[in-house]
């Protein structure tokens, strides 16, 4: 099995400690990964921001760079939301179709193809799950808080439901997830949403941390790094007792 690796631009950019902890974290599972080193952004903040049209090259070099690859992953749940739901706008020849079929998030391919969900991992602390929008909505990594199920009780705040992500944490030697009042709620950060909403954005993300700080988490992780970032800057400009660290450090043991 060979595996293209695509890194996120922020990711790229701020945080190649996360594109660092997927790879290895792959690679100690016997996975064959390839980073295409002609990689771009996959055009979602463009799509985002009303340029669809103009972000179309953008999709043709990704499928370009990725379409001999049996998969796809990406520690990112937007990333690889858009790829799939949005690459539709593309002529669906067999690579644009080979590559929304078989791009994943990194949780997703852990459980749903590699068939695992126990590492040999430990992190001590008291971690907070943030479920990022994308991934629990859009890819359905999880079961949101709206879809009416059995996993519901009738309390006030529904119980911690199943999800991809909280599946894995939960084999984490050491941890301890703590449960949140609104465990699937937004950040507020929405891509080009913080920059045009920025009094709504920072408000939301708040909003989210002091439930985190409530439950005396020492970290919060998610699946996204772009959700975590929007929080890191708040929770830097507050200096708040809490940090951020993306899934993929706490699987490969990052400490």
């Amino acid at each position: 099995m060979t595996v293209g690796l695509f890194i996120p631009c922020y990711i790229n950019q701020f945080y190649p400690q996360v594109g660092i902890a997927t790879l290895e974290l792959l690679e100690k599972h016997g996975v064959d990964v390839v980073y295409p080193r002609n990689q771009t952004c996959c055009g979602q903040p463009m799509a985002n921001s009303g340029f669809e049209k103009e972000s179309l090259e953008t999709y043709k070099l990704f499928v370009e760079n990725f379409h001999s690859y049996d998969y796809i992953v990406a520690p990112s749940g937007s990333c690889v939301y858009h790829v799939r739901e949005h690459y539709t706008l593309l002529g669906q020849d067999k690579n644009v179709q080979r590559v929304r079929n078989n791009t994943y998030e990194l949780c997703e391919f852990l459980i749903k193809i590699l068939k695992k969900d126990r590492f040999n991992a430990e992190f001590p602390h008291r971690v907070g799950l943030h479920q990022s929008c994308h991934g629990l909505r859009g890819l359905h990594l999880g079961t949101p808080s709206e879809r009416m199920s059995e996993k519901f009780t009738a309390k006030r705040h529904p119980v911690q439901r199943d999800s991809f992500p909280r599946q894995l944490l939960n084999n984490v030697k050491g941890i301890q997830l703590v449960d949140l009042d609104r465990d699937d709620e937004c950040c507020g950060f929405g891509g080009t949403f913080a920059v045009g909403e920025e009094a709504v954005s920072v408000k939301m993300g708040i909003d989210r941390i002091n439930d985190h700080l409530s439950h005396h988490a020492e970290v919060i992780t998610a699946t996204d790094m772009s959700c975590l970032m929007h929080l890191e800057g708040i929770i830097r400009r507050r200096k708040l007792p809490v940090r951020v660290k993306h899934i993929a450090e706490i699987l490969n043991g990052t400490s």
